[in-house]
């Protein structure tokens, strides 16, 4: 994987790029929450009282009361029994993965899957089946080899960072013997998915009994670190049985209390949810209208996978023209080749969707 060229993000929607500001319809910060001015100040205010770091394994001497409040606003705002706070995103299928380990015969994985599930998987010390991206009846045959005793656990994204599409979380869990778990990586979908933004569970209509949700803090919440949702008997088998979490320092305290007030912004704005909506349907129709439709997926997300280098070289002079940043990425889910992947922001103007929408739609 060829390392990009530095990008500088000059406010909340632009970056500058080779001396040029353009609208910047990349990453994952759905809600742009990292420029917020009141989780900024969060965050200068963290600095201030506690320092940059504990500078100590959470289990010895470095626990602190913001851990503690940080978990509960993320129980309460995903509608968990309880959290535990990792120090990444990536970390906490991980360490989710060491609390399980030993208790299943068998785990399934969708065959596109985050790096970090598949990292997981392989921490649960049992055999590990990939099952056809998105497909229950796959599910169900994978079932099936597994042997009628076999005791289950199946690893899935909630929602897809190719492409915004979302795992059939219900239809899963109708395929699987009543007795099996599924963990679910809801890092795209916390915040974003669900009538009040409880991610993909909240989204397929599922309970919480048989899943166990991890989520990042660096995508619609827009600071850095991880968590495990669940019961509270796996947040107590994790800390005492991850060596992640035993091994580590955790995060750092002011990007605590910048998380703090990210959640609370999440849990008591709605519009922010309602124009992101509002934007990626607008965005949408007027491809749709002028004759380059795209995926209907829940998701603030729009790919475009140009098939041939020259198409992909002409559709970037296409957004360079009209004042965007062209995000061609190679990333793992995603097509081998690179492809085209737009995030519609709650805080994109019209403007801006306006040009998006003509440099997509000025080639064919």
């Amino acid at each position: 994987m060829k390392e990009p060229e530095p990008l500088q993000q000059i406010d909340r929607t632009y970056v500058r790029f080779r001396g040029r500001k353009l609208s910047y319809f990349s990453g994952c910060d759905y809600f742009r929450l990292a420029s917020h001015p009141r989780v900024l100040a969060a965050l200068r205010r963290g600095l201030k009282r506690c320092g940059l770091s504990v500078s100590a394994s959470r289990l010895t001497t470095g626990n602190h009361r913001l851990y503690a409040e940080l978990e509960q606003e993320l129980a309460g705002f995903m509608g968990a029994e309880s959290a535990l706070v990792v120090p990444s995103g990536y970390l906490s299928n991980l360490a989710a993965a060491q609390a399980l380990a030993g208790t299943f015969s068998h785990a399934l994985i969708d065959e596109r899957a985050h790096p970090s599930l598949s990292d997981a998987a392989g921490m649960l010390e049992c055999p590990v089946l990939r099952f056809a991206h998105r497909d229950p009846e796959d599910v169900g045959r994978a079932v099936h080899r597994c042997g009628p005793q076999a005791r289950v656990i199946l690893l899935t994204d909630g929602m897809f960072s190719h492409d915004g599409s979302v795992a059939p979380l219900a239809e899963y869990l109708r395929a699987l013997p009543t007795d099996a778990r599924m963990l679910v990586d809801d890092a795209h979908g916390a915040g974003v998915l669900g009538r009040t933004g409880k991610g993909s569970l909240e989204h397929a209509g599922v309970s919480r009994l048989r899943v166990v949700q991890t989520i990042t803090l660096s995508k619609a919440f827009g600071v850095y670190g991880g968590a495990i949702l669940g019961s509270t008997s796996i947040r107590r088998r994790a800390i005492e049985r991850s060596r992640l979490l035993i091994g580590s320092t955790p995060l750092p305290l002011p990007l605590v209390s910048a998380a703090l007030q990210s959640v609370q912004i999440l849990r008591a704005d709605r519009t922010l949810r309602r124009r992101m909506g509002e934007n990626i349907a607008y965005v949408r129709s007027e491809l749709g209208r002028r004759g380059r439709p795209v995926a209907e997926n829940p998701g603030p997300i729009v790919a475009l996978m140009p098939g041939k280098r020259r198409a992909a070289q002409a559709l970037n002079r296409s957004l360079l023209r009209s004042g965007i940043y062209p995000p061609y990425i190679r990333y793992p889910g995603g097509p081998d080749g690179g492809y085209f992947r737009f995030v519609i922001s709650s805080e994109h103007t019209r403007a801006q969707l306006d040009r998006l929408v003509k440099g997509l739609t000025r080639l064919r």
